[in-house]
């Protein structure tokens, strides 16, 4: 089933996890991210349907992500999300092409009305199912895994895993990496704890899909 893929930046921990949840729970994908400029690169490295963007938040500012991704020519549909409610703030977020700016503190089903109407305005199409193998497909919208017609659930933290490895096929990821960008950042987990992670996925993937790279780390392959 189709879904939006959306990414958002903002730095209070739990604001960030209401709304993910409230928007997964909408049909949407959620990339989180509490720092700007690691937000900045997942822009590069990924395609978004749509960004929501806090503006103070650290390394780099809600602002300044926009404005360089309109330097870049990456043009992807934002709305910032800030408590910076003076009329110059509202059209600086504008002028730097933003599609709408939202108010702290708001309602989410408002949020929601404004995701839905920059969706219609720009007429985002939702994005399909990733394929990872001939007979196996992945559902980033529920976290499910099509096996030869079986569909499997994974747990919010196990896909978030297998899409990072996704986004990085072919690549040699090592444990310091995935601890970085798959946990957040007042949480670190044990190799131990990644090693399971990985475990619980590989039955659901093609023999091999996920190498062990003695010393260096993990490669995942799209078959």
């Amino acid at each position: 089933m189709p879904f939006m893929k959306i990414l958002l930046l903002e730095d209070d921990i739990i604001l960030n996890e209401i709304m993910e949840e409230f928007l997964v729970e909408h049909g949407m994908r959620v990339d989180t991210f509490f720092d700007g400029r690691l937000a900045f690169e997942a822009c590069y490295s990924n395609k978004y349907d749509m960004l929501l963007l806090d503006i103070n938040v650290p390394t780099m500012s809600g602002f300044e992500l926009l404005k360089e991704l309109q330097k870049a020519q990456i043009a992807t549909p934002t709305i910032f999300i800030s408590s910076l409610d003076q009329i110059s703030d509202v059209k600086k977020g504008f002028a730097l092409g933003a599609e709408d700016y939202l108010k702290k503190p708001f309602d989410l089903e408002e949020l929601l009305v404004r995701i839905e109407r920059t969706k219609k305005l720009h007429k985002i199409e939702s994005t399909e199912l990733i394929p990872l193998a001939k007979s196996i497909t992945y559902n980033p919208r529920i976290y499910t895994i099509n096996k030869e017609g079986i569909n499997y659930t994974l747990r919010h933290k196990e896909a978030q895993l297998l899409e990072y490895f996704i986004k990085n096929q072919g690549k040699i990821i090592s444990f310091d990496e995935i601890i970085n960008h798959v946990w957040p950042y007042d949480e670190t987990p044990t190799y131990a704890t990644i090693r399971t992670y990985i475990k619980n996925i590989r039955p659901y993937l093609m023999e091999d899909q996920i190498q062990n790279i003695k010393g260096a780390g993990y490669v995942f392959k799209c078959l």
